[in-house]
């Protein structure tokens, strides 16, 4: 009906280009526009003022030999002031800036090795979309921004990185437990060895104190019970300590068997041992 009356509706973000017998005529923005059919007015086309996004996958070579595929997306738009060049100059926009980002990461890629392919994924992008700009800006086009989304490299290639990365944090995680091995047998050591001090202190002052306690009750012994000599009390608190340690043995539920003289005569035995044992060690210190 609009076409009927000499009358269009152009969307918004959209412009229509107006030709007349088949000359340009006129770039008509949103809005209800005139188009007098009757006078050789036609619309010649259409053109979107959006950001478009294009998507480029190249393959390419890395300086240390290693093919990858670069994704790069490239955002774009037509400029209004330039909606004559944009529709007349272009017939395949899509391919131009195609072409571009090929040769643009074909010449970047080769200089770098892979790693530092992934370290200048941003240099790469600006490198396109500086080379992009001063291209596609004669062509009425504005590029938006220019990203490298992605860079895969063959997939024996990156199993290869994984093995690799793998590896090295196997080792420095071996290393960590052998610093921690032997760090634990370090302080296991050093409790021991406090240990068996302590233990030593604890047995020396044990006997210290025996000494002590067999010295008084000697003296003790000696001045309550006239008549009676050092040898005597000695024999007398050997006598007990033998039945004190016969009732700890018997008292054990755990003790292994035990198999010792028991008898009156064992305890003169056992005095008689002790006491040439203190003569002969007497003996040696002269």
């Amino acid at each position: 009906m609009g076409q009927t009356l000499g009358c269009i509706q152009v969307e918004q973000s959209k412009v229509v280009i107006r030709e007349q017998f088949g000359k340009f005529d006129h770039v008509l923005e949103p809005g209800c526009q005139c188009l007098p059919w009757c006078l050789g007015y036609k619309v010649a086309g259409r053109l979107s003022l959006r950001v478009q996004q294009l998507d480029v996958k190249c393959e390419t070579k890395t300086k240390d030999n290693v093919f990858v595929n670069v994704v790069a997306s490239v955002q774009y738009r037509a400029l209004a002031d330039k909606a004559y060049d944009a529709f007349y100059k272009l017939s395949n926009t899509r391919g131009q800036i195609q072409a571009y980002v090929f040769d643009v990461i074909r010449a970047s890629v080769p200089k770098l090795n892979l790693d530092a392919a992934f370290e200048q994924k941003n240099e790469i992008a600006k490198a396109v979309e500086e080379e992009l700009e001063k291209a596609m800006s004669h062509y009425g086009y504005e590029i938006v921004q220019t990203l490298i989304v992605d860079i895969e490299p063959d997939v024996h290639v990156k199993r290869a990185m994984n093995e690799i990365n793998a590896a090295a944090r196997l080792r420095v995680a071996a290393n960590e437990k052998a610093e921690a091995e032997k760090i634990l047998q370090i302080k296991r050591a050093e409790g021991e060895a406090e240990a068996k001090y302590l233990s030593g202190l604890g047995i020396a002052r044990q006997r210290q104190a025996i000494v002590d306690g067999l010295r008084d009750s000697v003296l003790a012994f000696s001045e309550n019970v006239p008549g009676t000599t050092s040898k005597d009390v000695m024999d007398m608190v050997l006598v007990t300590q033998y039945f004190d340690t016969m009732k700890e043995i018997g008292a054990s539920s755990k003790s292994s068997s035990v198999f010792i003289p028991h008898g009156p005569g064992a305890v003169k035995d056992i005095a008689t041992q002790i006491r040439e044992g203190l003569l002969q060690a007497n003996q040696v210190q002269k």
